[in-house]
């Protein structure tokens, strides 16, 4: 009785975020926040981030995060105005809002770049992780996730531990500008999770990439919750 339980729940967990996939669609951005919180709420959206995040984290660690409700669209609202300073200020990176979060990739186009097998952060890179950092601290109350990623020429070893350089070195580059080391996870992946064909060109240096997820950390959860009581 109880596996039929939980296999009732499951389709009604999947059920609610198609429904909110679908609404999510064909709202505007202040909305999107909102929407997602209210067909899945946190401990839904739990579940549904951890089965996301086996091929995409990051996507997992926004959809995870979600406060659901009236505070979600509170929340998604100031992710709207941060995502739009992202995008005047970075036009190359690759800006998605996510439910409560923002998804942001920067790629060699987006003007974050390495050297063949280098990890340095330095020139049009540094240039555009100073203009990053100076929109996280006008927006302080979130948490980032840093995440890198190769595409799959090499050995799957040396790409792991590339992957992990660089993006340790985002990390560090945007903390040494002042950003809280405390708001900073860093992961990285390797070859594991492209985003385009590695048999291109093209999709090689799509693969070659950081991404990063900004949340609501607990100050701005806090603060939309007594802002939309009653």
């Amino acid at each position: 009785m109880k596996k039929i339980i939980v296999k009732g729940l499951s389709v009604i967990v999947i059920a609610s975020v198609a429904m909110g996939c679908n609404a999510v669609k064909n709202a505007n951005n202040k909305q999107k926040g909102a929407v997602i919180g209210g067909t899945s709420g946190a401990a839904i959206g739990g579940v549904i981030g951890n089965n996301v995040g086996k091929g995409n984290t990051v996507l997992g660690a926004i959809i995870g995060g979600v406060v659901g409700g009236v505070a979600g669209g509170y929340i998604g609202n100031r992710m709207d105005k941060q995502a739009e300073r992202i995008e005047e200020e970075i036009p190359g990176a690759e800006v998605t809002r996510v439910g409560e979060g923002i998804n942001v990739t920067f790629n060699e186009d987006a003007g974050v770049y390495f050297d063949t097998n280098k990890s340095a952060v330095r020139g049009t890179s540094a240039n555009t992780l100073d203009k990053l950092a100076g929109i996280l601290k006008e927006y302080s109350k979130s948490n980032i996730l840093v995440e890198g990623h190769t595409d799959s020429a090499g050995p799957e070893d040396y790409n792991m531990n590339l992957s992990k350089q660089r993006a340790q070195s985002v990390t560090d580059y945007l903390t040494a500008q002042g950003i809280a080391a405390s708001r900073f996870t860093t992961k990285w992946y390797g070859e594991t999770q492209p985003k385009g064909d590695n048999s291109t060109s093209e999709g090689k240096a799509t693969n070659r990439r950081v991404e990063l997820a900004i949340i609501a950390n607990d100050a701005l959860k806090q603060e939309a919750m007594q802002q939309t009581k009653g």
